[in-house]
């Protein structure tokens, strides 16, 4: 084509891979409902039938890894394994697939094989971490749809510390793998890689802005070279306790995993780092999907840049061993530069035989490497104590290892129940969070009398409601932590959470016990508290007339105090929550905004969450009986009055202050309501009003009904994975 014809293109140049703007680019203090249309399952290519847990269950697990052994050491020309072993790449694959998970939302981790994707494929601390998925991709090829992306990074790195002679503590499937990018997720305000603004002050490591737990845009846990780049392992301590701690790591599994992953393998930092290629969502087509080529020397073995530090950590890091500590205790460590110019700590007078031979030049050794993390294990006190305890103990550190990076691989899988694959470990861990199973059944006609009881026994249809939804609300689908199943609500912390009003609770909960020891049959708390609100709902759409069941599944444990890690379960404390109308204090980000976010972790829809906000609404449930938003002359009938009454032009609505409003009759002047601003965006939203008028038609009562029921089962449910 000459240049006139190319000009004629019929096709809009970039329209596909330049920045374009989005629709809400032009209002970007629009509310933006995005987050809750994540992963549409469009997206996804092996069809809405496809259930994993069925083809994992046709996996040869054995076969699998006798490969995945196999792999290790059958080093490609494209990209040579060090020392003729793939493990340390594949270690550091599967680690930072796991080590983006962070306690305070559950986010991250390696329970979707987001690595694949932007912007984890092209983050800084994943250089080169490409090469090592490409490397697995003959094995996934091989076994298909059988094991997810997900599942098998983290089993390669299980299966390169066998086959370097450590044993793992046990391996457990059940990811499943998303097909687009998790946008959902926050990573940081930052437009640029490794700036550090995500402290409220400035050296104060616990300062870091939540529910973030990496110390700069792009790494995964912190700098290796140091604070800011520069190297003081006493501050490098501080980060390294703080974003450990988010990731729901003690101090002693702290010590144990730095070493255990920096026993294998090596960092890489033999060149110019400034010259590398693009990143892999950067780069030109002809690199096949890689990032970071590298044009100086091979660009890959002796000549691979990384991390930009330069060094094993150990004496024979091609296999399991102890020297980690022998070496950092023992020695003197003192600043050096890298041949990429990073800062890295290497000993002085080193003995011959505890230097590492190089991982690519027969005969040579080099001096071992320490991070300004590694020399923080030495430097700060209590890290010392610990490294001293494995130091002497080298079966102890093996042994707190093992299930350190089991946790840290399994952390975000969620309980038990969820687990697939024979190697799953029978020793059941208290950061499970275990619950017994259920030892009785329920027929119908158990379940009607049960019902009964309940609607009988003293309490309202409110307190019945709200105690139900208290419980199952603090469910997250990012970790698949919280939820009814248990009655956790009945336990120390969550009882006297704020949230859960704690003297209505406590009058509801010895109701309950009151009925549960009257029984014939031990039925479990959780259960009564979820058909006590099930059975008030059905009420309540009865007396709108509308004679409908709600389904319930019975089969809830209640787990005992023993059972629950307290302290990690305050993670899930609500301090806020819009279906219930209710903030603990005014925060920066707007209450519309804190729903969403409440509403995606619980896995719901925009229609949803519109049906049961307005439902709760109707039925009174708002936290301490407060009236904004209760669109009704009728509290406690389920019925779609809050639609109606929302979109009625005949009312005006008045700021008095940020977050309440006056519902004025245009006529008369008269307040006929209050609201607050989660009420009100279901009116003013453009997409929400869209599925509020749907609501408020009146062909549709009976429709919204059955919707909020739905909704409400997917929400006593959540937790019960073994009804999906």
């Amino acid at each position: 084509m000459n240049d006139s014809k190319k000009g004629k293109c019929p096709v809009m140049h970039g329209a596909n891979t330049e920045k374009q703007n989005n629709v809400m680019d032009w209002w970007p203090k629009a509310l933006n409902l995005d987050i809750l249309h994540q992963h549409d399952t469009k997206t996804n290519p092996l069809g809405e039938n496809f259930n994993y847990a069925k083809e994992f269950k046709k996996l040869d697990l054995e076969a699998l890894k006798n490969d995945l052994k196999a792999l290790m050491t059958d080093s490609q020309e494209w990209w040579p394994a060090d020392w003729g072993h793939y493990g340390g790449l594949m270690i550091r694959m599967a680690w930072h697939s796991a080590g983006t998970y962070r306690v305070a939302d559950g986010r991250g981790g390696s329970n979707t094989g987001n690595q694949r994707f932007a912007p984890l494929n092209s983050w800084p601390d994943n250089v080169n971490l490409d090469k090592a998925r490409r490397l697995l991709w003959p094995v996934k090829k091989k076994y298909g749809n059988k094991i997810s992306w997900a599942d098998l990074i983290i089993l390669a790195g299980n299966m390169a510390y066998e086959s370097m002679g450590f044993k793992t503590f046990g391996f457990a499937g059940g990811r499943e793998d998303i097909w687009h990018p998790e946008q959902d997720i926050y990573w940081g305000t930052e437009k640029e890689w490794l700036t550090k603004d995500r402290y409220g002050s400035e050296g104060d490591s616990e300062s870091l802005e939540n529910p973030l737990a990496a110390v700069q845009m792009g790494l995964i846990y912190v700098n290796p070279e140091g604070v800011d780049g520069q190297p003081d392992p006493l501050r490098t301590a501080q980060d390294v306790r703080t974003t450990f701690k988010r990731m729901a790591m003690n101090d002693e599994e702290t010590v144990a995993l730095t070493a255990g992953g920096h026993t294998v393998g090596k960092a890489h930092g033999n060149g110019d780092a400034s010259i590398l290629g693009p990143k892999p969502e950067g780069a030109d087509i002809n690199n096949q999907g890689f990032g970071w080529m590298n044009p100086n020397g091979k660009g890959y073995a002796e000549d691979t840049v990384s991390s930009g530090l330069e060094g094993a950590w150990t004496s024979t890091p091609d296999r399991w061993n102890y020297t980690y500590f022998h070496l950092l205790l023992n020695y003197n460590w003192e600043l050096q530069k890298s041949p990429a110019g990073a800062w890295q700590w290497e000993p002085t007078d080193i003995k011959e035989e505890d230097r590492p031979i190089d991982a690519h030049i027969p005969g040579k050794r080099q001096n071992p490497i320490m991070t300004d993390a590694d020399m923080a294990m030495k430097m700060d006190p209590e890290y010392r104590k610990i490294s001293e305890r494995f130091y002497n103990d080298p079966e102890y550190f093996a042994q707190v290892f093992a299930k350190a990076w089991f946790k840290l691989t399994h952390r975000d899988l969620g309980p038990t129940s969820r687990y697939l694959g024979s190697d799953s470990p029978k020793e059941e861990l208290i950061w499970q969070d275990p619950v017994p199973k259920a030892n009785f059944t329920l027929n119908d006609a158990e379940i009607d009398d049960l019902k009964k009881k309940l609607l009988n026994c003293g309490l309202s249809k409110t307190e019945l409601i709200n105690t139900a939804w208290d419980s199952a609300r603090t469910f997250r689908g990012s970790d698949y932590r919280g939820g009814a199943n248990g009655a956790r609500i009945s336990l120390e912390p969550q009882k006297d959470w704020e949230g859960n009003e704690p003297k209505r609770l406590k009058n509801v909960l010895n109701k309950l016990t009151e009925i549960q020891s009257s029984l014939d049959k031990k039925v479990s708390i959780a259960d009564l508290i979820v058909l006590g609100g099930s059975a008030a709902i059905e009420k309540a759409a009865y007396e709108g007339g509308i004679n409908i069941n709600v389904p319930f599944s019975p089969g809830r444990g209640d787990a005992l105090e023993a059972m629950t890690d307290a302290e990690s379960f305050d993670v899930l404390e609500p301090i806020h929550d819009g279906y219930r109308n209710w903030l603990k204090k005014d925060y920066i980000v707007q209450p519309e905004e804190l729903l969403l976010d409440r509403t995606q972790l619980m896995g719901l829809t925009a229609p949803e969450m519109t049906a049961l906000v307005g439902g709760m609404r109707v039925l009174g449930t708002n936290y301490g009986t407060t009236k904004h938003g209760v669109f009704t002359d009728n509290v406690g009938t389920l019925s779609n009055d809050f639609f109606i009454n929302l979109t009625d032009m005949n009312y005006s609505w008045k700021p008095i202050n940020e977050n309440l409003y006056h519902i004025v009759n245009r006529k008369t002047g008269e307040t006929k309501w209050t609201a607050t601003r989660v009420d009100l965006i279901f009116g003013s939203n453009s997409i929400l009003r869209s599925y509020a008028e749907f609501y408020a038609q009146d062909d549709n009562k009976e429709k919204f009904i059955r919707d909020f029921i739905n909704a409400w089962v997917k929400v006593m449910n959540a937790d019960r994975f073994a009804l999906r």
